[in-house]
C-alpha cells in the first residue's frame, strides 16, 4: 500500500508528527530551505521585474534526491513547513522541485504540533498561498538588493568584510544615535526633602515626601532651595487628609515573540539568539518520559495575543482545580496595539497546560526547562485574576507646605501567585502606613534632604532594542534575533555586561549610510517598508512594483555614492602590551565576541590573544591583577592573570575588602535574586 508523505523542515519535528499520523505516512525533512539566491553573485534580473534566480543551496543535492524518491512513490504529498512566510516559501520552492502543481491542495499547516492539530491539518490541506511567499520573495529581494551593491562600497572604502542591511542598518542607526544621546547628555542637579514623622513611638516612623504647597508642586532644584524650606517648617505635622482604596494589577498578556525574548534575557539572561533556538526545539518535539516526543509549546513567531477557546478552557478548569474559583477568569482577552497583527497565529503558550513545567524536568536540558517554565507560567497567569492591593494616601502639612505620604498592601494575590514580570518586582513590595485620621499631630523624627542628578538613557540591551524595534515597526518577530546577531559578528557593536555599544566602526558605517542612504538608515521609511511586505501578504500590492519603487531611488543613491565616497581610514588602538613574537605593540580589534588584542604585523605576525576585562583588584597570592574570564561554556569567572601558576580563580565577584575573621577577598554572591557579601575562605558573611 501507497504511503503518503509529509515534508517538514526538521528531524525532530518529523519525529513528533510521525508519531500522530501513523503507519500510512512516511514524514521526512527538508533540513530547511533547500533553494536560495546564489551568494556568489546578485543573482536577480533587474531588467526582467526582478525575477530572482533561484539555485539549490551546496550540500542539499542528496535531502533532494532523496525527497524526490519518496515523492514518486507517494500516494499523497503534504507540505507540513511552518506557518509563516519563510515556511511558505519553503513549500512553494519544494512543490517546484517535486513538480507539484501550486493549485494543488498539498499544504498543510499547524500552530501546535498535538495530535489534533496534526490531524485536523491532514483532513484540511490548502493551496499553496502565494501571497505569503511572494512577501517573503520581496524581503529576500529587498535585502540581497541593499547587501549586495552597498557591501562592496564598505569594502572598498572602509574596509574588508563590512556589510550594510536593510534592517540591520537602522538598528545599528539606533545604537549610535543612543549613545550620541548619551555623550552629549549635561546632567542637572535636583533635591528632594524627605520627613520621618512618627505619631507616639519613635520607632514606629515612616516617610513623607515634600511636594509643596496647596497652590502646586515645587521643584528643589539646588541646596538653598531646600535650605530655605527646612528653615520655614514648624514642628507640628498634621494629617490633613487620609484617603484608602483599592488598586488592580492585570496580568500580562502570554507571550508574543518580541516579549518573549524581552522576559528571557531580563529573568533567564537568555540572548534573542539562544531565546528562539531554545523555542523552536520545545515548539518541534522534545523526548518526554512515559510519553515519548511531544511538542510543549506552540508556534513561537507570531505577532498575536489571540489565545483559542480550546487552550482557555484547559487553562481555566486547571486553574479552578488548582487554586480555586476566586483565581480563575473566564473572560480574558488581550489585544495587541499598531501594526499588522497576523491573527491566524495564537499566542506562544504550552500545549499541554497540565504538563507542569516540574514534572517534567528530568526530561528537558537545563535551558529547555527554564523556558519552558517561562512561557507555561506566563500563560496560566494571563488566564487568571487580578491582583489587588489595599492603598492609602496621606497629605500631611506644616504651615503652608504639603508632604505626601503613600502605601500598600497585597490583599489577594491573584495572578501572582504564577508568575510576576520584571517590571512588577516594585508592586509586591508593601509599604504599610500606620492607621491615621484627618487632624492627627505627628511629630518629626528627622529630616533627610537628599541631593540628585538627572540621568542620562541608559544603553539598549537585547530586550530593550528588541522592544523598540517592535514600536517603530521595524522588521517582523522572525527578524529580531538574526539583526543582533549580525550587528555582533560584524563589529559595528560589542557587549558591555548586558549593553550594546557601538564600535568607531559602527558610527563610521553609520555615519556614511546617513550620507548617501539616508532612506536606508531612516526609521520611518523602514517601518513603511514593513507596511508594504504586509501588504503583499494581504494581496494588495504586487511585490514586483515595491521593489520597483524601492529600486528607482535607491539606484540614484547608488551612483552618487560610487562617485563621491571617499576612502576611510580606521585606525586601530594602540596597547603597551607587546606581541611576543615580533615585539611590535599589539592593537585592539573587534570580533563576533568583542574586544581581542592582535598584532598589527599580521599577514606576517598572526599573532592573537584575548583582551581581558580587570577588576581593579590584586591577587592576594601573587599581586597579580585578577580579570574576567569566561569558561568554555561562556561562564563569567574571575581569575588571576597568572593563574596557570598561582591558582587563584574564582566564580563569585571578588570586592576590594577584605574579611575581618581571615583576611581572605570578600565576594559578591546573589542567593534567590538578594545579594550578599560573603569570605572567599571561611564562612564570614557581611
Amino acid at each position: 500500500m501507497e504511503k503518503s508523505l509529509v515534508i517538514v523542515e526538521s528531524p525532530s519535528k518529523a519525529k513528533t508528527i510521525h508519531k500522530y499520523l501513523g503507519k500510512n505516512y512516511k514524514v521526512e525533512a527538508s533540513m530547511g530551505h533547500i533553494r536560495d539566491l546564489p551568494k556568489s553573485q546578485l543573482g536577480i534580473d533587474i531588467e526582467k521585474n526582478f525575477e530572482p534566480k533561484y539555485i539549490t543551496i551546496r550540500g542539499k543535492g542528496p535531502i533532494i534526491e532523496k525527497l524526490k524518491k519518496e515523492a514518486k512513490n507517494a500516494s499523497k504529498i503534504y507540505l507540513a513547513t511552518d506557518p509563516d512566510r519563510e515556511g511558505e516559501a519553503i513549500s512553494w520552492h519544494l512543490a517546484n522541485l517535486l513538480n507539484i502543481d501550486v493549485n494543488d491542495k498539498c499544504r498543510i499547516e499547524f500552530h501546535e504540533i498535538t495530535k489534533n492539530a496534526i490531524q485536523n491539518a491532514i483532513k484540511n490541506p490548502r493551496k499553496i498561498n502565494m501571497n505569503l511567499v511572494d512577501a517573503q520573495q520581496a524581503r529576500r529581494i529587498l535585502d540581497r538588493l541593499v547587501g549586495y551593491n552597498i557591501s562592496p562600497l564598505l569594502w572598498k572604502k572602509i574596509k574588508r568584510g563590512l556589510s550594510a542591511g536593510r534592517v540591520q542598518s537602522v538598528a545599528t542607526r539606533l545604537i549610535c544615535d543612543r549613545e550620541k544621546e548619551i555623550e552629549e547628555f549635561k546632567p542637572e542637579e535636583y533635591w528632594s526633602l524627605s520627613a520621618f514623622l512618627y505619631k507616639e513611638k519613635k520607632t514606629q516612623y515612616f516617610e513623607a515626601k515634600f511636594y509643596g504647597t496647596k497652590d502646586g508642586k515645587i521643584d528643589l532644584k539646588n541646596e538653598n532651595d531646600v535650605n530655605n524650606i527646612i528653615k520655614d517648617l514648624a514642628d507640628d505635622y498634621i494629617v490633613d487628609n487620609v484617603k484608602t482604596g483599592t488598586k488592580k494589577r492585570n496580568p500580562s498578556p502570554p507571550f508574543i515573540t518580541s516579549t518573549m525574548q524581552q522576559e528571557a534575557s531580563k529573568k533567564l539572561g537568555f540572548t534573542a539568539k539562544k531565546t528562539m533556538m531554545i523555542a523552536q526545539q520545545l515548539y518541534e518535539g522534545v523526548e518526554i518520559k512515559g510519553e515519548g516526543s511531544l511538542g510543549l509549546i506552540t508556534y513561537m513567531r507570531t505577532d498575536s495575543t489571540r489565545i483559542s477557546e480550546e487552550a482557555k478552557k484547559a487553562a481555566y478548569e486547571y486553574i479552578l482545580q488548582k487554586y480555586g474559583k476566586e483565581y480563575a477568569n473566564p473572560n480574558t482577552t488581550y489585544t495587541k496595539k499598531g501594526g499588522n497583527i497576523q491573527d491566524a497565529h495564537e499566542a506562544i503558550r504550552p500545549t499541554y497546560i497540565n504538563l507542569d513545567p516540574d514534572q517534567i524536568k528530568d526530561s528537558l536540558k537545563p535551558d529547555q526547562y527554564k523556558l519552558y517554565k517561562l512561557i507555561w507560567s506566563r500563560f496560566l497567569a494571563s488566564q487568571m485574576s487580578q491582583a489587588l492591593y489595599d492603598t492609602i494616601t496621606m497629605d500631611i502639612i506644616n504651615k503652608n507646605y504639603i508632604f505626601k505620604a503613600s502605601g500598600s498592601k497585597l490583599k489577594f494575590a491573584g495572578f501572582m501567585t504564577v508568575y510576576i514580570e520584571e517590571a512588577d518586582t516594585e508592586n509586591i513590595e508593601e509599604k504599610t502606613l500606620p492607621l491615621l485620621e484627618k487632624g492627627d499631630h505627628l511629630k518629626l523624627k528627622v529630616l533627610k534632604p537628599e541631593q540628585h542628578f538627572t540621568q542620562p538613557p541608559a544603553r539598549y540591551t537585547e530586550a530593550t532594542l528588541i522592544k523598540e524595534l517592535e514600536e517603530k515597526g521595524i522588521g517582523r518577530p522572525s527578524t529580531y534575533a538574526p539583526i543582533i546577531s549580525t550587528l555582533l559578528e560584524r563589529g559595528y557593536v560589542i557587549k558591555e555586561k548586558k549593553n550594546l555599544k557601538p564600535t568607531e566602526l559602527g558610527f563610521i558605517v553609520t555615519d556614511v549610510m546617513k550620507e548617501f542612504f539616508p532612506d536606508i538608515v531612516d526609521v520611518k521609511f523602514t517601518a513603511e517598508m514593513e507596511e508594504q511586505l504586509d501588504k503583499i501578504e494581504e494581496g494588495i500590492e504586487k511585490w514586483c512594483d515595491v521593489i520597483d519603487g524601492f529600486y528607482n531611488n535607491f539606484n540614484d543613491s547608488l551612483k552618487v555614492a560610487e562617485e563621491q565616497m571617499k576612502d576611510i581610514e580606521i585606525k586601530d588602538e594602540v596597547t603597551d602590551i607587546k606581541c611576543e613574537f615580533c615585539g611590535r605593540n599589539m592593537v585592539i580589534k573587534y570580533g563576533r565576541y568583542g574586544k581581542f588584542l592582535a598584532c598589527p604585523g599580521f599577514p606576517e605576525c598572526k599573532n592573537t590573544k584575548p583582551l581581558y576585562e580587570e577588576t581593579g583588584i590584586i591577587c592576594p597570592k601573587c599581586g597579580g591583577k585578577i580579570i574576567v574570564k569566561k569558561s568554555k561554556r561562556g561562564k563569567t569567572y574571575y581569575a588571576c592573570e597568572n593563574s596557570s601558576q598561582c591558582g587563584t580563580m574564582f566564580w563569585d565577584k571578588p570586592i576590594n575588602e577584605t574579611c575581618p575573621k581571615c583576611g581572605n577577598l570578600l565576594m559578591e554572591k546573589y542567593i534567590k535574586g538578594n545579594k550578599v557579601i560573603k569570605c572567599s575562605n571561611c564562612d564570614y558573611v557581611k
